[in-house]
């Protein structure tokens, strides 16, 4: 069963993340993806994964320590229940990516792949982001590198 979560985990989300890539422009793209409820496929797997380990979830994550945490991931349900964790608030992230380059006019070429790099790598995506984000906020429009202009 742990397998099998873990396995799904990541595909209950893609449908947000393609189209946030793919459809960004749909209008009901941004009705979708505006909402928390999409983190919540994977906030479930975690759930269930979790409910009969909480007191061992505790432990680990009350008292950080190195060695429990390391313990904790060797464990098939708790890394699959930290996997489920980082997909769902990646997948917030990317959300939130998303309704910024909306907002600041950004190319959907631009942010397709960005997105699709923060699917993968969401420290770096996400880090990436920051800086073109505020590249626009320093002016009073979006700059030329990201809007063709």
């Amino acid at each position: 069963m742990t397998g099998f979560l873990f396995g799904i985990t990541f595909w209950l989300t893609v449908p947000f993340w393609g189209l946030m890539v793919f459809a960004p422009r749909w209008s009901w793209t941004p009705r979708i993806v505006s909402s928390p409820l999409i983190a919540v496929p994977p906030l479930v797997v975690y759930a269930v994964l979790t409910a009969g380990h909480l007191p061992e979830l505790w432990a680990t994550m009350s008292r950080p320590d190195l060695a429990a945490l390391r313990a904790f991931l060797d464990t098939p349900w708790g890394a699959s229940a930290v996997w489920a964790q980082v997909i769902a608030w990646d997948l917030l992230i990317g959300a939130w990516m998303y309704r910024e380059s909306r907002r600041l006019g950004l190319h959907p070429l631009l942010m397709g792949p960005l997105l699709a790099f923060t699917v993968v790598l969401s420290p770096f995506g996400f880090g990436l982001f920051l800086a073109i984000r505020a590249r626009c906020d320093a002016g009073d429009k979006a700059t030329s590198v990201v809007t063709g202009e």
